[in-house]
């Protein structure tokens, strides 16, 4: 230490001697201290109120309990973890979320917070009176659909008002794990990534067995784009570019090194909507549009503290699809019943009735899908990425049984015909580090992992022989080139061999996914009768309409369809108040 240095340091002992002296304490942070007694918070989490009671004592909090809360098996553990922290770190904010569970995380947080505001004598906060309003747009749902809709109509100057009947933002889109398919992007340009509009059209006309329409598909294929670049300017990262199945080229968008799109893309938009000057209130059903003249003027809406009217010019609806209603899943696929979803509560088709008097149309309702890989025991999806960055699926046997980047159809098939109707995804290390998204799944505790293929083989009361045999003949063809010769797994679709241990299996199968039909629209988003005939000042977009997939929805589809729909919806409609 030079001499400079020396006398810094000695002026600021002197300094904390001083503070010691006549304050009684020294350079020390303060530890806050919280009110003894037992307090109670809520948070809204993915599927409901989280419910904590907060246990302070001699100014410390000493424990925290949870009283109620309706996660997901894999997000429960996530709470007590937040909860521990708390006590850890005796502060209830700016605490660490729990990789994969970020949603139940803050929610959890803001249990907390509220607890210890009750302990203070504060409130909290109340909702805003129940009265009618009055704005151009109404939009219904916060989904990623209606918070583009939502972005694009404000920015532009619309007075816009969001109805979510969640307590939360983000819908099915907070689950999206894969990310958004786009072509000749200036991301894949800047990657060296060859792609074209055509490809991807006739990608995804093939995968939905040409039932789509072919002018919704066409539409959003040459939109795509432009609408990367949009989120991009809205702060969202897109810079990593991945490939999924059903798809020729890399073309699935998502946060560098892999990570989930839903969790990062929802905040982004939801900033971006609020800053542009839409409002947004959650807790709130639409229960009915209302209908003047044949056309739409508002919407009826329910909350806890009363009902209320919102009168509008123009009303986009953005309400998801029905995947968790299992009641009218039945209703159109009777084969799916008794399957359970990946779908957040919210997902029931409240929309279908509220169309019914404007004689609008519903289209291929029975196009239902089925996700593959699930796990069984709690319905956390398994992104398709995994699959995409290498990952192979074997039975209980041990052995391979179909081409893993089928389309997610033929690959739901195939896993119901093995025995158990499960299978077992199967990956390395180096797959792991291939994708950020896995190490959710780590984090919840949801993979068997061993050092060696025959020690996994044991764990999961497998034949290590065959395991190791499979292993081996996907590597052989992997190293060759040349493609996967026993189940026609293109050589673009093998990135790399499965030979670096740690290995890792998940066991897996199909769950109710996405809901392809819905109510018909036009390019534009409009809403169509049966006749084809556009129902003035009501628009559509997202899982709520049908036609854009067909009889399958390729992986990375979705969030593409929400985005690009919900921009031209809010598009149009202001084009129509105009």
């Amino acid at each position: 230490m030079n001499k400079k240095h020396t006398l810094i340091a000695a002026a600021i002992f002197l300094i904390c001697s001083a503070m010691a002296m006549f304050f009684g304490t020294g350079c020390t942070k303060k530890t806050q201290s919280f009110t003894d007694g037992v307090w109670t918070g809520t948070g809204s989490g993915r599927n409901g109120d989280i419910k904590i009671e907060v246990t302070v004592k001699d100014g410390k909090i000493v424990s925290g309990k949870v009283l109620q809360e309706e996660e997901t098996d894999f997000a429960k553990g996530a709470i007590q973890e937040v909860i521990d922290l708390a006590v850890k770190k005796q502060k209830v904010s700016g605490l660490d979320v729990v990789t994969g569970a970020t949603i139940t995380s803050n929610a959890t947080m803001e249990a907390l917070q509220n607890a210890i505001a009750s302990s203070e004598g504060k409130a909290t906060a109340k909702a805003a009176a129940v009265e009618d309003a009055s704005c151009d747009i109404v939009i219904i749902g916060a989904g990623g659909a209606g918070l583009s809709a939502a972005t694009e109509a404000a920015g532009k100057g619309a007075k816009v008002i969001v109805v979510e009947k969640m307590a939360i933002a983000g819908g099915n889109t907070n689950s999206a794990t894969g990310g958004l398919n786009a072509s000749e992007t200036s991301v894949q340009k800047k990657l060296g990534i060859e792609d074209s509009n055509e490809q991807y059209y006739q990608d995804t006309m093939k995968g939905g067995y040409n039932l789509n329409d072919s002018e919704l598909v066409r539409n959003m294929v040459e939109k795509s784009a432009e609408t990367v670049d949009w989120l991009i300017s809205l702060g969202a990262d897109l810079s990593d570019v991945g490939k999924m199945a059903g798809s020729t080229n890399k073309r699935t968008h998502r946060p560098q090194g892999g990570s989930a799109i839903g969790t990062h893309l929802v905040p982004v938009l939801k900033k971006a909507a609020e800053d542009a000057g839409a409002q947004i209130r959650f807790n709130a059903k639409v229960t009915d549009i209302i209908e003047e003249n044949g056309k739409p003027s508002g919407v009826k809406v329910s909350t806890a503290d009363g009902d209320y009217k919102i009168n509008a010019k123009a009303v986009i609806i953005a309400a998801g699809g029905f995947g968790a209603n299992n009641e009218m899943v039945v209703k159109y696929k009777p084969e799916l019943a008794g399957f359970g979803t990946t779908n957040h509560k919210g997902a029931t088709g409240d929309a279908f009735s509220w169309v019914e008097k404007f004689n609008a149309a519903l289209i291929q309702m029975e196009q239902i899908q089925t996700h593959p890989t699930v796990v069984p025991s709690n319905g956390l999806m398994i992104t398709e990425a995994v699959r995409g960055n290498g990952a192979i699926m074997v039975n209980r046997d041990g052995k391979r049984f179909g081409s893993e980047m089928a389309t997610r159809d033929v690959m739901s098939k195939a896993i119901l015909e093995q025995t158990g109707k499960t299978a077992y995804l199967l990956f390395d290390q180096g797959v792991r580090e291939s994708l950020k998204a896995i190490e959710g799944y780590v984090k919840k505790g949801l993979l068997t992992q061993d050092d060696t293929l025959a020690g996994l083989a044991a764990k999961l009361n497998m034949n290590a022989e065959n395991l190791e045999a499979s292993v081996k003949a996907y590597n052989d063809y992997q190293a060759s080139g040349n493609g996967d010769k026993d189940f026609g797994r293109k050589a673009s679709e093998m990135p790399r061999p499965i030979a670096t241990g740690p290995y890792y299996a998940v066991e897996v199968g199909p769950a109710v996914h996405h809901t392809m039909g819905g109510i018909k629209i036009n390019k534009n988003a409009e809403v169509l009768t049966a006749s084809d005939t556009v129902i003035p000042g009501l628009f559509a977009a997202g899982e709520v309409t049908g036609g854009v997939h067909g009889g399958n929805r390729l992986g990375g589809n979705a969030v593409a369809d929400i985005c690009i729909y919900g921009k031209i919806a809010a598009d149009s409609a202001l084009e129509f108040i105009k």
